[in-house]
This record gives C-alpha cells, structure tokens and sequence, in this order.
C-alpha cells in the first residue's frame, strides 16, 4: 500500500497552498479577485493528467507516434450543495502522420478500465465520465475521425480489489 501526504497552508483569504509529500506547491484560490485554479478545476485536470500519461505510456508500448496530443476536458456540477461532479466529458485529440485509430482507442479504454486511478474514483461515485477521441492522421492516408470510447460511471466501481499484477 501507497501513502500520500499533501500539507495545506491559508495564504490569504481563499487562497491556499498545498504542499505535495513530494515537495511541490500546488496554488488553490476562489472568489473575487482569483490568482489560482479552484478544487475542483484541479480535479478535472488531475483526471485529464491521469489518463493521458495512461495513454502516451501505452501508445509508446505501441510503438505509436504522434506530433500533438491534448485532452479537452468538461464537467458539469449539480447546483445543489455538494456541487459534485454529474458528468465529465473527456475529448482525446492525437495527431500525426500514422495514427492508428484502433490503437488510440484501445489506449483510452485501458486508462478508463484499468489504470487511471482518478477516473475510477469519480466514476465509483455520481459522476458519469465519457472518454471520447479525435484521430487526426497527416501522412498519406489523412484521416480526421472522432468517436466516443466508453463511458464509466456513475456508481460503477471497477473491480478495485483485484490482485495486482491482473
């Protein structure tokens, strides 16, 4: 088992930072005046981080290549209090001259599934995550695809306690 530590310090107001097990400070800020990413702006970049280094590790193993890889992230919260998350869209965007849809969606569906610590997390609670995909293939057979992968949540705990290694 892992343990992770974070340290939260006021600075000012609604302002805090939060200094990481690892040594690195990580800005909060909220309301009037706002010189930092809220809560949960953090949250929805913490899943988008999470599964694209998921997702270059794996089109590495691939032996895929690409020359621009974003992720276009979107959340929607209820009004009511807690303002959790109630959908969260996930848009993959890859390209390059050979890229392999079947690849890139496979890659997506193994952070989805398996690997992402954060979407399983949130999908296990009220959030419904769809992980999409835009392929955008340059060389000589250009392509300009784009599709939905899987949706996890909400509810759905994937199967947490697996044996490692599985």
């Amino acid at each position: 088992m892992t343990i992770k530590n974070v340290v939260v310090r006021n600075q000012a107001g609604m302002h805090f930072e939060a200094t990481t097990g690892s040594g690195f400070p990580i800005h909060f800020d909220s309301g009037r005046g706002q010189t930092a990413p809220g809560p949960t702006e953090v949250v929805l970049a913490a899943l988008a981080v999470c599964s694209a280094m998921d997702v270059v590790s794996i089109l590495a193993k691939k032996r895929q290549k690409f020359e621009r890889y974003e992720i276009h992230v979107q959340g929607e919260q209820r009004d009511g209090y807690p303002q959790v998350f109630t959908r969260i869209d996930l848009a993959h965007e890859l390209e390059g001259p050979s890229v392999e849809v079947t690849a890139l969606r496979r890659c997506i569906e193994l952070s989805a599934r398996k690997y992402c610590p954060i979407n399983a997390m949130l999908a296990a609670g009220a959030t419904e995550i769809h992980h999409g995909y835009r392929a955008i293939r340059t060389g000589p057979q250009p392509l300009d695809e784009s599709g939905e992968v899987i949706v996890t949540g909400p509810n759905r705990r994937p199967d947490l306690l697996a044996p490692e290694g599985e």
